[in-house]
């Protein structure tokens, strides 16, 4: 039985509730179902990243680190973004080491965004953004990328403009849908945001996972949106560490330096033992460099599992993630399809429409293929099998 509790308040959120993830997650731990769902591997790390950390602790570095981040670490970050994008960013200024991308999120557009003022972002997307948006008080106006590629239609970006738009968000690659930025869109964004106060917020937690020999189109490949930008990435998704929790800020220092306000309130420091384990790791490039090889294999043995599958697939140029399309062989809603799946074939996946504010029905499903082989043969087994209705 819960505690009562004789307070009378006003929620800052009042619609938002328990999401479809978790719901997914009850549904398919009652069924034990194969985890075709969550965006975070099931395998482990390399032993030398978790033998990093257990020589940190040994070694004493358990207490706070620096507020903006070990310094050798952040070193790493600026060498790296430097040879693979062009951009040199501060290491003392420009670069935050954070307790998650999610924590990156939030100190930038709580720290960056008044109220008043307007957000644009893209869905289907990410379910943080809008909420941290509205809570500063704050309007989030959410454009839909165009389907069956998932681009966005710069057009509608440059009606939405307005003279309280302080921030636009991106996701490259993307997730849900595993598509990617062009220079074409990058050149786009700088034009649209040109001679204007625009931050740009790009989440790029996927920067090392872009397939077919394509190139991350981040916004340190671009110097005018570099100027503007902040860039948010994750080691987490990066080194299969997701439960780590420690991402990363690039900005411009004046940008930088405001959410650093927030940062040095919500969590003052990541945590200390991963950060010199990360710097350790960092210092043999092939540790990211090789990451996108290695889950093309996966999506490639996930797309030829499911070829005799009733689904079609959608192109995924990166992220860890494939949207599967069923509206040819049956007419649920993409979330009753999720439901079947799990009760009835034992696989979970999650409905596009938990990454629409609308609940916008496409009739995709998202599987992830940051999976083990014996997951991904296991799930599209199951997933072969499936019905029409």
């Amino acid at each position: 039985m819960t505690m009562q509790t004789p307070v009378q308040f006003r929620s800052k959120l009042p619609d938002v509730g328990t999401t479809i993830f978790t719901v997914i997650g009850q549904l398919s731990a009652q069924h034990n179902a194969i985890n075709l769902s969550q965006g975070a591997p099931n395998f482990s790390p390399d032993p030398k990243l978790i033998a990093g950390v257990s020589k940190a602790m040994q070694d004493n570095h358990n207490q706070y680190a620096s507020m903006t981040g070990f310094r050798p670490l952040k070193t790493l970050i600026a060498e790296k973004v430097a040879t693979l994008y062009g951009s040199n960013y501060d290491v003392d200024d420009e670069i935050l080491i954070t307790a998650s991308a999610s924590e990156g999120l939030y100190s930038a557009i709580s720290g960056l965004v008044h109220p008043g003022d307007e957000v644009i972002y893209f869905e289907p997307s990410f379910d943080s953004y809008a909420p941290i948006v509205r809570l500063q008080g704050a309007t989030p106006v959410a454009l839909k990328l165009a389907l069956p590629d998932f681009t966005v239609n710069w057009d509608e970006v440059r009606a939405a403009i307005t003279p309280r738009t302080r921030m636009i968000i991106v996701n490259t690659p993307h997730n849900p849908s595993g598509q990617v930025f062009s220079a074409q869109d990058l050149d786009m964004l700088a034009e649209l945001t040109r001679n204007t106060d625009i931050i740009i917020l790009s989440d790029e937690v996927y920067e090392h996972i872009v397939f077919d020999g394509e190139r991350h189109h981040g916004m340190a490949t671009h110097p005018a949106l570099a100027e503007r930008s902040v860039i948010v990435s994750s080691f987490g998704k990066t080194f299969h560490v997701t439960g780590w929790r420690v991402g990363y800020c690039l900005a411009p220092a004046e940008l930088m330096n405001e959410i650093c306000k927030v940062h040095q309130f919500l969590m003052f420091s990541a945590d200390t033992p991963m950060q010199y384990a990360f710097a350790e790791y960092m210092t043999n490039p092939d540790t990211y460099l090789s990451l996108a090889a290695f889950y093309q294999r996966k999506r490639d043995l996930m797309q030829s599992l499911l070829v005799d599958s009733p689904f079609k697939l959608l192109p995924s140029a990166g992220s860890f993630f494939l949207l599967a399309k069923f509206d040819h062989f049956s007419d649920e809603s993409d979330s009753e399809m999720v439901k079947r799946l799990i009760t009835q074939y034992g696989v979970a996946t999650i409905p596009l429409s938990a990454f629409y504010t609308d609940g916008t029905d496409n009739k995709l499903i998202r599987l992830s293929f940051a999976k083990d082989e014996a997951t991904l043969r296991a799930g599209a087994q199951a997933l072969c099998q499936v019905k029409p209705r």
